[in-house]
């Protein structure tokens, strides 16, 4: 029976790890030209894995032409002359893993231990989707769209999607976007990746630091500069702003993730009136706005901008689940007509079905009555959070709980956040620190960043 140490595969998905050590034994002649491989049950019992592992592993192997699957028979070594060509550097018997950084360490871990408390995922709770409403607008859905379901979605996506979403942002945000400004995109970070194009890849995207680590790298993986900028109390520094050279900035304003600020009138005309002078645009997004837990929203920045500069973003995954990958932006007039010029060749990414039904979910109030439940659920675990965090006798400070679906925790400690980060997993509380989300650090933040909505 083959036995491979599954331990040793580093960062590699199980099955492309089986699917390589396999491979290496086949180029090495272990495996002889036509020998039948295990049964995947029985390598999968053997390896203790699952059956859907070993089953991609051999799918993998057929598609690179390695093994030959045999309908009712099972699966058998291609012989010797029909094998491709083997790597360069060809491939050892054991594929060395290859080397994690601390925070892929960190990811790893984070996906595969099952934690008592998890503080650190910042996700939603999925027991709360509302289901039986959903699956009910997507039979009338199926019943009545009849081949406008088969077409092909115009490439800033559906018009009756974008009309519930104008509809929306006037009712609840007080933004006057025309449908024909609304672009949909599977993603904000598709919608980063269409901006960097549509703005250019030769401009200097600043972001906030500290801020959401996907942002800079989806600016960086699609071809642009990358300048982080440090945050006062109230937002981005405009005397940093200026030292970048950038002519793209990508805030949060209405609350920051992971500090929780919220950037004033005073600063948010600072950053329009450089976005003029510079002859850039400000990237605003509004993730978080539905979740104000105290007070009255918090205005768009987009709202205070009369010269076209600001580039509106928000996303449905934050406040209907992860894998709603449906996400907007707001252009304003001259990008539009740039954006058509330059973009109008793609397709829109998400499909017509689950856009009609969303822009139903808008249209028939069941989206506004979904997030004011979820606000109230959302307070409840937060107040519960914030009260265990009180009364737990530690030295601590609780800040910024009005907004958004964390808060921040301050210890008073001279560990480092390693070692802090250490002695919680140790008995089975998983933690985030500020100083994770900065682009340099000492790693001394002594701050956690609690996301409680996932709890």
């Amino acid at each position: 029976m083959l036995t491979y140490d599954m331990e040793k595969r580093g960062r590699l998905p199980r099955y492309e790890y089986l699917c390589r050590c396999i491979q290496a034994d086949i180029l090495a002649g272990r495996l002889k030209s036509g020998s039948p491989l295990p049964s995947k049950r029985a390598l999968a019992e053997h390896l203790a894995l699952s059956v859907a592992t070993v089953e991609n592993a051999y799918a993998q192997l057929v598609s690179e032409g390695y093994v030959l699957s045999r309908p009712r028979s099972g699966y058998y070594v291609c012989a010797a002359e029909e094998l491709p060509a083997p790597p360069v550097p060809p491939a050892s018997s054991a594929p060395s893993a290859l080397p994690r950084s601390a925070a892929e360490e960190r990811e790893g871990e984070k996906r595969e231990r099952a934690w008592k408390y998890d503080f650190a995922s910042n996700r939603i709770d999925p027991r709360y989707f509302p289901f039986s409403v959903w699956s009910r607008l997507m039979r009338e859905v199926l019943s009545y769209g009849g081949e406008e379901l088969l077409r092909p979605s115009p490439f800033n996506g559906e018009e009756a999607l974008r009309r519930a979403v104008s509809d929306y942002l006037l009712r609840n945000r007080g933004i006057a976007a025309p449908p024909d400004r609304i672009v949909v995109g599977a993603g904000t970070e598709y919608l980063y990746a269409l901006l960097v194009q549509l703005l250019g890849r030769e401009r200097i995207y600043a972001v906030e630091d500290p801020a959401y680590r996907k942002i800079a790298q989806v600016y960086r993986a699609s071809g642009a500069r990358v300048a982080p900028v440090r945050l006062d109390g109230q937002g981005v520094r405009p005397d940093l702003l200026e030292k970048t050279q950038a002519t793209v900035l990508h805030v949060s304003p209405s609350h920051h993730y992971p500090t929780g600020i919220v950037t004033g009138f005073t600063r948010r005309s600072e950053l329009l009136a450089w976005a003029v002078r510079r002859q850039g645009y400000v990237v605003e997004d509004d993730y978080d706005s539905e979740f104000r837990l105290s007070g009255k929203p918090v205005q768009p920045m987009q709202m205070l901008d009369t010269a076209g500069r600001v580039v509106y973003v928000n996303t449905f995954s934050r406040t209907l689940a992860p894998s709603m990958r449906i996400s907007y932006m707001v252009l304003p007039e001259q990008l539009m007509r740039l954006f058509r010029e330059k973009l109008g060749f793609y397709a829109c990414a998400v499909p017509v079905f689950e856009q009609l039904t969303l822009a139903k979910f808008i249209e028939d109030g069941h989206f506004e009555r979904h997030l004011g439940r979820m606000r109230n659920i959302y307070r409840k675990k937060r107040d519960e959070a914030v009260r265990l965090f009180a009364e737990s006798g530690y030295p601590l400070e609780i800040t910024e709980e009005d907004a958004g679906l964390h808060f921040l925790v301050r210890l008073q400690t001279d560990l480092p956040d390693e070692e802090v980060r250490r002695l919680a997993a140790e008995r089975g509380v998983h933690l985030a620190f500020l100083s994770d989300f900065m682009a340099e650090s000492d790693g001394a933040s002594h701050c956690i960043v609690v996301n409680y909505s996932g709890l």
